[in-house]
């Protein structure tokens, strides 16, 4: 089992990093964005910390390259230089909130999927799914099918998929909503484990998992309330707790 730390790892320059600068989104009547503004370095994990409603989906569907911003920009860095749109893509897994596997497909079978998807050799991935199965809890259930998982195990089933790539940007949006707390603790026991691997944005509105972040940005109703480490808000508006930003 890995163990969770909310020490986080020095900044690694390799690693990807972005800016987000007056971005605006509208999606229908509603404006899910306002003039955000935001930094998420690399080398941390970041978590974007708001109720339902705070434009968190919108944010992460922004930086997936699944939307397009309607104002401001998006840009990614490595080793300090700007990386176009169209390179970057490649380099992002993203895991949405809503049920994205196949229900009829085992453990197994999806990993072979996107083993396909990625083009992996047979030899790697052999031992990427091995050591992902391993890392979760999930050797013993790899011929069970998806539609047979409980909750937990289906989010930390969807979440090695997308790291089978090993990719440089990790999106995750509200992985350990409606889990059980067992599974919520093993998926950020996952998200420590590999955050030195890559950049780590994940989406929650469970407020007391900004505890587990290097960085926390908090939305309210599409408009930025604060970006800093966890520590620095808790100072910057005298409370104990981050959800007390919302009783301000």
């Amino acid at each position: 089992m890995l163990r969770v730390t909310n020490k986080t790892n020095k900044m690694n320059k390799n690693l990807i990093s972005v800016s987000l600068t007056k971005v605006g989104k509208k999606m229908l009547e509603t404006q899910a964005l306002s003039d955000v503004s935001l930094n998420f370095e690399s080398g941390k994990i970041h978590g974007v910390i708001g109720p339902d409603g705070a434009g968190k989906t919108t944010l992460i569907r922004l930086l997936a390259g699944l939307l397009k911003p309607d104002s401001g920009k998006i840009e990614y860095f490595k080793s300090g230089n700007q990386i176009p749109n169209t390179l970057i893509r490649k380099r992002i897994a993203y895991l949405p909130q809503e049920q994205s596997l196949y229900a009829d497909l085992s453990c197994m079978e999806h990993l072979e999927f996107f083993s396909n998807i990625y083009n992996m050799s047979k030899k790697d991935f052999k031992q990427k799914s091995k050591k992902l199965l391993e890392m979760v809890g999930l050797s013993q259930f790899a011929d069970r099918k998806a539609g047979n998982l409980s909750g937990g195990m289906y989010k930390k089933l969807g979440v090695i998929c997308v790291l089978l790539n090993s990719p440089d940007l990790l999106l995750l949006d509200e992985p350990t909503i409606g889990v059980d707390p067992l599974s919520r603790r093993d998926l950020w026991n996952l998200i420590h484990g590999i955050s030195n691997e890559m950049t780590v944005i994940c989406s929650t509105s469970y407020m007391d998992e900004a505890e587990k972040c290097g960085k926390v940005h908090i939305l309210n109703e599409g408009k930025v309330l604060a970006s800093d480490l966890p520590g620095n808000i808790k100072k910057q508006f005298k409370i104990k707790k981050i959800e007390e930003v919302f009783l301000l």
